[in-house]
């Protein structure tokens, strides 16, 4: 089973780019989040890898970072969901929203995904709402190394990951605590901190 790899980028198509691997080219699915970084032609390229085995083919899919490829093994748990239609939301919606979405039980921006209709949106957020708060949003750029993405940014931002954190450890559940940062970067400023934003998803709890 092939887990990653890491070679020259020899192209790029509209769902998935060739990777050139010591002469071997390796034809890899991707979402367009993934797509959009890997660079130009002759740039070196490392994706963290899925391997999908079948009587009829070898699939592989690509993916930027490890909570990109932990969130597409999430969505393809729930029934309705292959690969092609997990890529199309990886790519409409960033993942460091995906799971705050998700918490807030909010379908809109699962629905900008093509071949998400309103029903498979209401059962993806049904299933996963606790299974999605369980996803450490910090994680996705820290201790793992594989990617080399020109201009690559991490997928949450330390806010938003802290001030989830800082909620947990006062006792409220994940799945509590995305909602009401969800709900407190609703209502904050653009320039207010972590502590703001930590006080206004108290707020949120409190009035809940």
């Amino acid at each position: 089973m092939i887990a990653k790899l890491s070679g020259i980028l020899d192209s790029v198509a509209l769902d998935s780019l060739i990777i050139d691997v010591n002469g071997v080219g390796y034809q890899v699915f991707a979402s367009s989040r993934t797509l959009s970084r890997v660079g130009q032609k002759g740039d070196p390229v490392s994706l963290l890898i899925d391997t999908h085995v079948r009587e009829d083919h070898i699939h592989l899919y690509g993916f930027a970072d490890a909570t990109e490829q932990e969130w597409c093994r999430l969505l393809t748990s729930v029934q309705g969901v292959g690969m092609k239609v997990a890529l199309a939301i990886l790519g409409a919606c960033p993942v460091d929203q995906l799971g705050f979405s998700i918490a807030a039980q909010d379908v809109t921006i699962l629905r900008q995904a093509d071949g998400v209709g309103p029903k498979l949106a209401t059962r993806i957020v049904t299933e996963l709402k606790d299974k999605a708060a369980k996803i450490d949003l910090s994680k996705s750029m820290k201790g793992v190394k594989p990617v080399a993405i020109k201009g690559a940014p991490a997928s949450a931002t330390d806010v938003d990951s802290d001030a989830v954190s800082a909620l947990v450890n006062l006792g409220y559940a994940r799945t509590e605590a995305y909602t009401a940062v969800l709900q407190a970067k609703a209502k904050a400023n653009d320039n207010d901190g972590l502590q703001a934003i930590i006080r206004l998803a108290l707020k949120e709890l409190s009035s809940a």
